[in-house]
């Protein structure tokens, strides 16, 4: 029989073949090569290489193991492939090379953190392993091995690449292990490493049942096996090598034999069985056996000895000798690294341990983990399966580990860290810190959650500081989930506890964060206002986070208000200044900055706020601001008119990343999408949204109800209920004026009243509210404001008078970013001189405003546009305009002048699927079918109108 230890190679002839074959290739062409060996986990990945390893002695062998654990830490492939040669005698130092050093990154004390290198210290990184690897192949072919590529950290992977891509000569083989495609993660850099130009990739399946009739042979020496038998053992498996090798050996001590008569007993042995037979293999083992298999499951495969020996109590040379032994009972691997020959095998002895035993094995993993200096995040691993531990050593490490997992992008697991944190033995002072790093944690992916920790932490903690992130945190979650209750018990508290500071330094910081907390309440608790702080804000100058946030709050609280715009925008520049980290400590800022930048139309300055804000936080797992983020963006969209991109934008905020918590803003991105359905003539799916909405009620708070309200109103008059409109819109007002919201740019609900009073023949009541909402737009002097109600005002007028106030509405709206409202009022304007009797005049307003309610995508509106054209005797022309829209041509221009579509959307503030569809239209429109032919064909077109030059 043949030791299970080593199990001879079969069926993998031509997979050694195509070894061999990427072999010669680097030893006669002197050019690094790929070789990658991918499989699922115990098809022989290994040990296809480890055969074919020992047929060729001509190169030297490097080898290095990933780890998930790894991955954040900088070179740590590099150095488990070069440190044992940098290390060993007559190496590294450069012998036979001139004295040429080793590179620093090899350096034992050299860091593992990546933003210690900067782009000096990379390229002098890089340089060194070059030099390296280039005098090592000089001496003797290399062989690199990196097995589980998939958890490979960038540096590492960065220089194979360069050493394959570059590096040239250099006899370097790079072979790699790795899972089958659909388990690696999607990354340009693997991609590039393993790309077919110079990485022949060698794919494992299972084993044919020719291949179990060989192994039956060596296994029954002397034995001819019956095809039956085989084919039955295939069938059991699925040709998996680990499961074959493993029925085969449990088969044979069972006394079955290869024949006919026993293929249907070679059925009963299942993956139960083997189980069975692991456990008896341990029970037959030496106590210090069984402690080793018990740590090996524990601490994991490729675990230092020394830290091995730690968990047992025993020394390093005992626990050789005891690994020996194991190895020999097949359930340790045979290369020499301890660990498990399958996972099958850690199951089974984890199984083997009760309850209590597990809990004790972990906490002891973890101390040793600890003491050994192994990863906080690896040691957290084992306290989270541990009962609570006695040492004051658990809890920092439950907190370094969720820094770093938070780091990572993984809030959950960092929550579950601290969570951990809060169940071991309490320190002095401890509980409050730990409550607040929590609630920081959670406020990523739940409001709700977060602001009740952060509740517990305001009753514990005593340091100004740390009282002040916690109030900080407590105003963001206000701020995220509006009117969801959050930890408003808590403040309520606070409030009555008169927790106020005096003075400067932290303990001003600290009554400038309860100020903006009460200031805040105001706003959400209208009917029940606390007594505003006594901080005169006029007086602050921005020198500090806590007069920053406090300054951008009084801006928006002005906008609302209604003071003039100029006023506004001195408060919000002194709030802005340079642009702060996006964090739950500075949302209050940013909040407040965007949404009074987005009222002030100042729609460029705000894109861009958004757009460095939203790079801040990718990819880092926080998705309550980035929910937030997204909702803006719709906002953002919709004010400038573009109903596609406001109606997607609105769809992909209400699609979170993680089911937890409640989406932020969601009342307002139901707002947007019914405005924006209703906008392309989709009333039924917008009756669906608000339907929806109603068993949630419209949000609460002083914000979300009233946009709601009026997108309520706007439905209802699409059915034509004129009655229920007017209604929901006069409810939306009486929320405004109990919040002090009088400005119409942030809600003209007057206006709209007004249209729906002179459809019901109310033309007085309709006068009345339009007058008012025009003088408190020209109060507030913005421009799109006074526009909307110009235009209003100008349907509620007669005669010349109707005319002078819609062509004032045009001119004030022209440059205005407010293109859906341009439209409108083009239209507005077009009617009335059609009316007139100035059909050139009609034709021309009614020509363009068709033109934006296209590019807005705006449906009903461009309907309306277009036969009011044709009433007027023009022609919309081919493809509906016969012209480029404003953004097609913006958009076009920047493609013929080579940019791409990223460059394009980044450069417009828009997404790049508003860039595709402007360009499809354009394509159509100048009828060409590749972008090559963009610069000729727009060269066409007369520069600034969109329209077709004609010549003789």
């Amino acid at each position: 029989m043949t030791d299970r230890g080593h199990w001879p190679l079969v069926g993998r002839d031509a997979e050694m073949a195509s070894l061999e074959a990427v072999a010669g290739q680097v030893l006669t062409g002197g050019r690094p090569r790929v070789v990658q060996i991918e499989g699922p986990a115990g098809i022989g990945k290994s040990a296809l290489l480890s055969a074919w390893r020992r047929r060729d002695d001509r190169f030297r062998v490097l080898r290095a193991r990933c780890h998930q654990l790894e991955r954040e830490s900088a070179f740590a492939a590099v150095r488990q492939l070069f440190q044992p040669v940098v290390g060993s005698a007559g190496e590294g130092a450069g012998a036979g090379d001139g004295g040429a050093s080793a590179p620093q990154v090899l350096d034992a004390a050299a860091p593992s953190d990546p933003a210690a290198y900067g782009p000096d210290a990379m390229a002098a990184a890089l340089d060194g392993l070059d030099g390296l690897a280039q005098r090592l192949a000089a001496r003797q072919p290399l062989l690199l091995v990196v097995d589980e590529l998939q958890w490979i950290d960038p540096s590492s992977l960065r220089w194979l690449v360069r050493l394959v891509r570059h590096v040239q000569p250099c006899r370097v083989l790079v072979a790699v292990i790795t899972p089958t495609a659909e388990f690696r993660r999607p990354d340009p850099l693997l991609a590039e490493l393993l790309h077919p130009s110079h990485c022949h990739t060698i794919g494992l399946g299972p084993l044919g049942v020719v291949d179990v009739r060989r192994l039956a042979q060596m296994v029954w020496e002397g034995t001819d096996p019956d095809p039956s038998f085989c084919a039955a053992c295939h069938a059991s498996t699925g040709g998996h090598p680990m499961f074959l090798h493993a029925l085969l050996y449990h088969a044979q001590l069972s006394g079955l034999r290869p024949t006919a008569e026993c293929q249907d007993r070679i059925r009963t042995v299942s993956l139960p069985t083997l189980r069975r037979e692991i456990r008896h293999r341990l029970s037959q083992g030496a106590p210090e056996a069984v402690e080793l298999a018990q740590a090996v499951a524990l601490l994991g495969d490729g675990r230092p000895r020394s830290l091995l020996a730690a968990y047992c109590g025993r020394g390093e040379a005992v626990v050789r000798a005891v690994a020996w032994d194991l190895r020999g009972t097949g359930l340790l691997r045979a290369d020499g690294e301890l660990g498990f020959v399958h996972p099958v095998v850690r199951d089974t002895v984890l199984e083997t341990m009760c309850p209590d035993e597990l809990s004790r094995g972990h906490a002891r993993a973890a101390q040793v983990s600890y003491f050994g200096g192994r990863p906080d995040e690896e040691v957290a691993e084992h306290l989270l399966a541990a009962d609570p531990v006695q040492g004051a050593w658990a809890v920092p490490v439950l907190r370094g580990a969720a820094r770093e997992a938070l780091r990572r992008g993984a809030p959950e697991r960092a929550a579950g860290y601290l969570r951990c944190a809060l169940r071991q033995p309490p320190q002095t002072g401890e509980r409050g810190p730990v409550l607040l790093q929590l609630a920081a944690v959670t406020s990523c992916y739940n409001a709700d959650h977060a602001g009740s920790y952060v509740s517990g932490a305001l009753e514990s903690l005593t340091n100004d500081t740390d009282r002040r992130a916690a109030l900080g945190l407590l105003t963001s979650l206000l701020l995220l989930a509006p009117g969801s209750g959050t930890a408003l018990a808590a403040v309520d508290r606070l409030m009555m506890d008169g927790m106020q500071a005096d003075g400067r330094g932290a303990e001003s910081e600290l009554a400038l964060s309860v100020a903006m907390l009460q200031s805040l309440l105001e706003g959400e608790r209208p009917t029940d206002r606390p007594a505003t702080p006594a901080v005169d804000v006029d007086q602050l100058l921005g020198r500090t986070p806590g007069e920053r946030q406090l300054l951008a709050l009084h801006a928006f609280r002005a906008l609302r208000a209604g003071r003039p715009a100029s006023y506004v925008g001195t408060l919000l520049d002194r709030a802005a200044g340079t642009l702060p980290v996006l964090s739950h400590e500075t949302f209050p800022l940013h909040c407040f900055v965007a949404l009074t930048l987005l009222h002030l139309d100042e729609l460029d300055r705000a894109d861009r706020w958004r757009s460095q804000l939203a790079q801040g936080i990718e990819g880092r797992g926080r998705d309550l601001l980035a929910g937030a983020m997204a909702a803006y963006q719709a906002a953002s969209a919709l004010r400038r008119g573009d109903v596609t991109e406001a109606l997607a934008m609105a769809r992909q905020a209400l699609r979170p990343a993680r089911a937890a918590g409640r989406v932020p803003y969601a009342t307002t991105l139901d707002a947007i999408r019914i405005d924006a359905l209703l906008a392309q003539g989709d009333i039924d799916a917008a009756e669906r949204v608000a339907l929806a909405r109603s068993g949630e009620g419209p949000g609460k708070g002083a914000w979300e109800p009233p946009l709601f309200l009026m997108s309520s109103a706007a439905l209802r008059t699409a059915q034509g209920d004129a009655r229920a409109a007017l209604s929901l819109l006069h409810e939306c007002g009486h929320h405004l004026d109990a919040s002090g919201t009088v400005n119409p740019a942030v809600c003209p609900w007057r206006s709209r009243a007004a249209a729906l009073h002179l459809a019901l023949g109310e033309a007085d009541a309709a006068r009345e509210l339009v007058e008012e909402e025009l003088d408190l737009a020209r109060q507030c002097r913005i421009p799109r404001a006074i526009g909307v109600a110009l235009r209003m005002a100008g349907k509620a007028a007669t005669g010349a008078r109707r005319l002078a106030l819609l062509d004032e509405a045009v001119e004030v709206l022209t440059p205005t970013p407010a293109r859906l409202e341009l439209s409108r009022a083009l239209h507005d304007l077009g009617v009335a001189s059609m009316h007139r009797g100035d059909t050139a005049g009609a034709r021309s307003a009614l020509r363009k405003g068709l033109v934006l309610a296209t590019e807005c995508g705006a449906t009903v509106l461009a309907t309306r546009l277009r036969q009011r054209l044709h009433d007027a005797g023009g022609r919309a022309g081919r493809d509906e305009t016969g012209l480029l829209t404003p953004g097609e041509e913006r958009v076009s221009t920047l493609a013929a002048q080579g940019h791409s579509n990223k460059e394009i959307a980044e450069r417009l503030f828009v997404s790049l699927r508003t860039v595709e569809a402007r360009l499809t239209g354009a394509y159509r429109k100048l009828g060409i079918s590749r972008r090559s032919q963009l610069a000729a064909a727009m060269a066409s077109f007369a520069p600034g109108r969109g329209e077709r030059t004609t010549h003789g």
